[in-house]
């Protein structure tokens, strides 16, 4: 596949992300706005800081090196070896999240059950959430190599609205569920998710479109499980050992990413109420990021990956790949330059406002204020 092809999907796939991306936040937003003004500051700190934490950081060091070194280099590869490679990511998932969990419950500061009910089916359904999102970790990896377009776009945006709906749904009519709550949406988001890669290739396997491509390395369901060779090693040890190699460059990105919410659960220097007004700022700072910058991200490392050879130098490849990937480089980084410019330039302004109509006066009174701040930090990112 030659270089303006590849970058022609990935500019396919970045748009199509962006787009789809932008309409379905926009339905969780409204979503989210009507929950938060049924909720204490407390429930959203333990949620969306605490809880969400264990889920993430079970899901970073379950899967994150993973996906990198089995998405580097082209797809003419032995896939066999490769989905042994990531079915590794479950039993890693099981057992992180079962010391994860232990040290969310033993180890830090548990909230008051009267304020904060059944935090510890909280902790346990989180962790279960992230092993049950393992589950569709090798369905995830082969759409990506493959340039499955919306498929990821929409079964993630899917997902995150039904999970939305189900939670407005049971805040209103259950509200002293407390923890249960959002403990069974996370749990039916991750269902959903991993099922809509699993019925997309089901369909897809064994179909008339697929006989005639004959682009895919799988024919059938049972092709993606895991599969003894009958000779040759049972993983690529090539991307295994890339496999560390990505796990110890990720873990300073976590750090970078998450490393306010550790501070903030293992230092407690903040309360769990003026935790839910952080994360509430944050998330709606950096809104603009994760729906502009973050499909652009994912679709252009699978470009660079596919154009550009690893740990080759650049004089010895083709040069007309080179200077494609360059250009590419140089149009996004100017990209970045100008939406955080513009960020910059009405953020201070309008932050207030928007705070005041997405969560009303829990968010734009008192600490909430400090997000027209927020801005010039976002700027910083570009």
């Amino acid at each position: 596949m030659g270089s303006q092809e590849v970058l022609g999907q990935a500019a396919r796939l970045a748009s199509s992300g962006l787009l789809l991306q932008v309409l379905f936040r926009l339905i969780t937003f409204i979503l989210n706005a009507f929950i938060l003004r049924f909720l204490s500051k407390e429930i959203v700190g333990i949620v969306n800081v605490r809880l969400t934490l264990l889920y993430s950081t079970t899901i970073f060091l379950a899967r994150e090196a993973f996906r990198r070194a089995c998405l580097s280099g082209g797809t003419q590869r032995d896939w066999n070896q490769t989905l042994n490679l990531l079915w590794l990511t479950v039993p890693l998932g099981v057992l992180w999240s079962m010391f994860l969990g232990w040290v969310w419950l033993r180890l830090l500061e548990v909230p008051d059950p009267d304020v904060v009910p059944y935090y510890g089916t909280g902790v346990v359904v989180f962790g279960l959430s992230a092993v049950v999102e393992l589950l569709g970790e090798p369905f995830w990896v082969l759409a990506q190599a493959h340039m499955f377009v919306k498929l990821k776009v929409i079964a993630e945006s899917l997902s995150v609205i039904l999970k939305s709906v189900l939670t407005a749904f049971l805040v209103l009519w259950l509200p002293h569920w407390g923890l249960y709550i959002f403990s069974l949406a996370q749990l039916f988001y991750t269902a959903v998710l991993v099922l809509c890669y699993v019925i997309y290739f089901k369909k897809l396997l064994g179909s008339p479109e697929s006989t005639k491509q004959q682009t895919l390395p799988v024919s059938r369901m049972t092709d993606l499980l895991p599969n003894i060779p009958r000779s040759g090693a049972f993983v690529n040890w090539k991307e295994a050992k890339l496999t560390w190699s990505f796990f110890k460059q990720s873990f300073l990105k976590q750090i970078l990413t998450e490393g306010e919410r550790y501070v903030m659960t293992f230092l407690n220097v903040l309360n769990f109420g003026d935790q839910g007004v952080y994360d509430i700022v944050n998330n709606l700072g950096s809104l603009v990021a994760r729906l502009i910058f973050q499909p652009i991200e994912e679709s252009f490392y699978i470009f660079f990956a596919k154009v550009l050879e690893r740990e080759k130098d650049a004089t010895l490849q083709k040069q007309e790949d080179v200077a494609v990937a360059a250009a590419v480089l140089e149009s996004l980084l100017k990209l970045a330059l100008l939406a955080g410019l513009t960020i910059t330039i009405f953020g201070f302004a309008y932050s207030q406002l928007a705070l005041d109509i997405y969560g009303g006066t829990m968010l734009s009174a008192g600490s909430g204020t400090i997000s027209r701040c927020w801005p010039y930090h976002l700027h910083s990112w570009c």
